[in-house]
């Protein structure tokens, strides 16, 4: 029972008790305290399990609570806080309110009760109890000296913070930061220019717009960054480590023995072979990775694969869709025996894809590069290999398949010394090869699916709308780029023009492309009798799956464009070809840097025609806005 004109805390404010009501007490509590005018106050009824007791009073006017006189409080207080303090009983407690205000003054008026207690809950000596607050008790706690000294340094840095903010912003202004002092106050614009913020204090006090580009040159400009940061996968939130869930080693299990050598033939700088191939006089083996031996649908490394959509591959370095444990227990070729998801082909007179049989496997792979394989052609191992790879694209060329072919390259980035090297991809015959054997385990494999009715991610691609005026040369394979349709994922098998087969599936990199490990998970389903991926469930894997990936191809030519600046950077005297590709009227001519890979508007004071060459520089070069501008020799 609470008394009338007792003192209370409601809401976190002094009120103080006019009347019972029933099971509610009317109180009347501080609406506002104008400046030089009489306190104003509000009447309302409440229950009492929403006031805290200060004091049972009686108390005078509220106005006279508002308003008392508590500067005596800080002298008197000290006493009782060295007192306290120094016991060390008394510092594992908390105290009433009523007994601080005895040991300060041997009493305790209704009066003094809310500015005490305000002063209290203020101080620096003293901690409100929460707990016993929220029990209906004011109590508080004395701070060890530690902590009352590291409060007061806090409220002393804040105190000054305004003013070492306005010296910093003079700082920023003139880009001639005091490091590593200033660095804190340059957290919003990392921040900004790493995409995890949209606003930036320190670049709104020196007025320069908040965009991650701005942001980016600022941090450049102070030199916080060096023109070597990529910012890139983690603007598009992508973690720069590989995923994180282990996968199980591969199980004990009844597989078939390959008794012939498959290849694992790819680029120098492979790190994860998933593919291999080999030739056993009449049928082609393609054997890939397996680690759906252990992933299931739903599984954590399921979920993780599916968030990554592919692994993201920059020239600084790779992350992973899979952990990189997996890559020791399941790429091709690094151990005596590799375990493999196995696709058995055969063929028709004509050469066409007439069946496949899908087998766990083991199998001895060989590792080789493209250079080495090229140079074992016409052994008795690769021969017939590239004899198949020959037939198999004219084959598809007959079905009216289409390549593009523009110079590609090569990035590597030094982990120490962050420079940058670019290379030309030479296209080997080894490569030609090893892709068509690709293809064609891709076209078995959705031939399987739609045999067994398999619900599977089937690629497909519309015939694209080829114009009669093809020119020739790189111009010509500019054009040919243009009119190709995007491929399409679903669950209906539909022909792909591109390639010129009926039907088609990716299967054949499950380390490294989710909808490849989902074509594997429900392969290795069907072949143990278990229970399928639905069709609808299928589209909401492919879907998510191939988001992610969208987002991670994005990403890594933004990352390759960014070194490409980096490299121009670092070589300042560096020319180059540049073919013209494409003449569209009212646009300045645009041409094709091989030894980049890179496309550029360049504006030359003579006519040029398609595959015309210009030597060329970069005039002018900006890292943080991704652009460069090239201008003829």
């Amino acid at each position: 029972m609470i008394d009338e004109g007792a003192v209370v805390l409601y809401k976190h404010q002094v009120a103080r008790v006019t009347a019972r009501d029933g099971e509610k007490y009317v109180i009347e509590s501080v609406s506002a305290v104008p400046a030089d005018k009489p306190v104003q106050t509000a009447v309302q009824k409440v229950r009492e399990k929403d006031i805290v007791l200060l004091h049972s009073g009686p108390a005078p006017a509220l106005s006279a609570l508002v308003s008392y006189d508590g500067s005596a409080f800080p002298g008197q207080l000290v006493d009782v806080y060295e007192l306290l303090v120094s016991d060390a009983a008394a510092q594992a407690q908390s105290f009433p309110l009523r007994e601080i205000a005895e040991l300060m003054h041997g009493a305790f008026s209704a009066d003094e009760s809310w500015a005490l207690y305000s002063f209290l809950a203020q101080s620096d000596e003293f901690l409100l109890d929460e707990p016993a607050l929220r029990q209906g008790s004011v109590r508080f706690s004395v701070r060890l000296p530690d902590a009352v000294a590291a409060r007061r340094q806090k409220a002393d840095e804040k105190a000054h913070e305004s003013e070492r903010f306005a010296a910093f912003v003079a700082r920023l202004k003139q880009r001639t930061l005091i490091l590593p002092d200033d660095a804190p106050f340059m957290g919003d614009v990392e921040a900004l220019a790493l995409g995890k913020t949209a606003q930036s204090k320190a670049m709104a006090a020196i007025r320069i717009a908040q965009t991650p580009e701005q942001a980016h040159r600022l941090l450049l400009d102070t030199g916080l960054w060096d023109i070597t940061r990529n910012p890139y996968p983690v603007r598009a939130g992508f973690s720069v480590q590989s995923a994180r869930e282990q996968l199980l080693a591969p199980p004990e299990e009844a597989r078939h023995v390959i008794t012939e050598t498959a290849y694992a033939i790819d680029n120098a700088w492979s790190e994860d072979p998933d593919d291999a191939i080999s030739w056993d006089g009449t049928h082609l083996w393609v054997h890939v990775a397996d680690p759906a031996a252990t992933v299931l649908p739903e599984s954590p490394v399921d979920r993780a694969a599916r968030d990554h959509g592919t692994t993201l591959y920059l020239p600084e370095g790779a992350s992973r869709m899979l952990a990189e444990q997996a890559i020791a227990d399941y790429a091709l070729g690094l151990n005596a025996e590799s375990c493999a998801l196995s696709f058995c082909i055969s063929f028709d007179d004509g050469g066409a894809v007439s069946d496949c049989t899908v087998v766990p496997t083991r199998v001895h792979v060989q590792r080789m590069t493209y250079e080495h394989a090229d140079s074992m052609k016409d052994s008795a191992a690769l021969k017939p290999l590239f004899a198949l790879a020959a037939r198999n694209r004219e084959r598809r060329a007959a079905r009216g398949a289409l390549a593009v072919n523009l110079p590609e390259v090569h990035i590597q980035v030094d982990a120490d010394t962050k420079q940058v090297d670019i290379t030309p991809e030479i296209r080997s015959d080894a490569a030609d090869m090893v892709q068509e054997m690709m293809l064609l385990a891709g076209e078995a494999a959705a031939r399987f699916a739609y045999k067994n009715g398999i619900p599977f991610p089937f690629v497909s691609q519309e015939a694209p709308d080829v114009p009669t005026d093809i020119p020739p040369g790189l111009a010509g394979e500019f054009r040919m780029l243009r009119c190709m349709h995007k491929r399409t994922v679903s669950v209906t098998p539909a022909p792909h023009a591109g390639i010129g087969v009926s039907f088609y599936s990716q299967v054949t990199s499950p380390l490294r492309r989710y909808s490849d490990l989902l074509a594997h998970e429900q392969l290795r389903a069907f072949l143990a009798h278990r229970a399928l991926i639905d069709k609808n469930t299928m589209l909401e894997y492919i879907s998510a799956g191939n988001a992610a990936a969208d987002r991670a191809r994005t990403v890594s030519r933004e990352s390759e464009l960014h070194w490409k600046l980096v490299y121009l950077v670092q070589h300042p005297d560096w020319q180059g070809a540049a073919i013209c590709v494409d003449l569209s009227k009212g646009k300045p001519p645009l041409f094709f840097i091989p030894a980049l890979s890179m496309q550029a508007a360049v504006v030359s004071e003579k006519s040029v025609a398609l595959n015309d060459v210009l030597t060329v520089r970069a005039a002018s070069i900006d890292v943080p806005t991704h652009t460069v501008r090239f201008i003829a020799v």
